[in-house]
């Protein structure tokens, strides 16, 4: 009969290229890859995978195993967690993803917290260029920032985010002057391709609560906010940016807002959770361990 153990054994085979790369998942030998194997479709009395090439290639009864196998282990995963909720007790695996800058300062470290704070859970964080387009299901909680994405995601707010126009004071020198969302037409926009948004057209609410959009051509243009924060400060053009990315050069005078009488859209931190995942114990452990990390707001306090 095969055991549980057999499947998350085939079922690392399954997403490796070879079993080479099988036994350094499984941190064994090759030939105790291949032993264990042998012994496998011993017992099931096909063979599993096709050994005529370089590659590891499932055959037909295979990837049987692996499909089913598959479910079976998240069916018996999700029995665990379903009785370990009933006690309130936090184990089994933490899957987390977040944005690359904001997941290295604000998560990172709540994932730590979390793993050190819970010895019978294990946990993991993905970071993206677009966590939002992340298959949820995979995970348990996924850090975004911004508009959240379909209606049926359950989603809730960690905290508030400013976004702000910003530029160097070097740049600032030598431009025109901008008195209003207009003038920006005129100027050197870098923008960040992020979220499916139309990053092209800047929306703007006035001090006296009148909106405004400029449509501006950028200069220069990343997928990476990172990138566009460098380009800013090396004097090349005016951002939109999260205040919690910008708010020390601001301290600093390394960058200056732009328009500060003129508010962008507000792009919250939110956490989007997978229905399956929405509740579970270790989920709820982690959400109340990054709650208390983003309160008070670390970077306000850097302002």
């Amino acid at each position: 009969m095969i055991t549980s153990d057999d499947l998350a054994f085939f079922a690392v085979l399954a997403q490796s290229r070879s079993l080479a790369e099988s036994a350094r998942k499984l941190n064994v030998t090759p030939p105790a890859v291949t032993q264990r194997l042998r012994a496998l479709e011993e017992k099931v009395g096909v063979r599993l995978i096709d050994r005529s090439g370089r590659r590891l290639v499932l055959t037909e009864e295979g990837s049987l195993v692996a499909s089913q196998g598959a479910i079976v282990s998240a069916a018996i995963e999700a029995l665990g967690e379903a009785l370990a909720d009933r006690r309130g007790a936090v184990r089994g695996h933490l899957r987390v993803a977040a944005p690359h800058g904001f997941g290295r300062l604000y998560v990172a470290p709540v994932v730590e917290a979390f793993a050190r704070a819970h010895p019978g859970a294990t946990a993991s964080l993905q970071l993206s260029d677009h966590p939002a387009a992340l298959l949820i299901e995979s995970y348990d909680v996924v850090v975004h920032i911004g508009a959240p994405g379909p209606m049926d995601q359950l989603v809730t707010t960690l905290a508030p985010n400013h976004r702000l126009l910003c530029a160097s004071p070097g740049y600032l020198a030598r431009a025109a002057p901008i008195l209003s969302p207009a003038d920006l037409a005129r100027q050197r926009c870098l923008a960040i391709r992020e979220n499916e948004e139309d990053v092209t057209l800047w929306r703007f609410t006035g001090p006296d609560g009148e909106n405004a959009t400029v449509r501006v051509t950028p200069t220069m243009a990343s997928n990476d906010g990172a990138v566009i924060r460098e380009w800013a400060l090396a004097d090349q053009g005016i951002m939109i940016r999260s205040e919690w990315n910008v708010v020390e050069d601001l301290a600093a005078g390394r960058l200056r807002q732009v328009l500060p009488g003129w508010r962008l859209p507000s792009a919250d931190i939110v956490a989007l959770l997978g229905a399956r995942h929405g509740r579970s114990a270790r989920t709820t452990a982690f959400l109340s361990l990054l709650r208390q990390s983003l309160k008070p707001l670390p970077w306000q306090s850097m302002g």
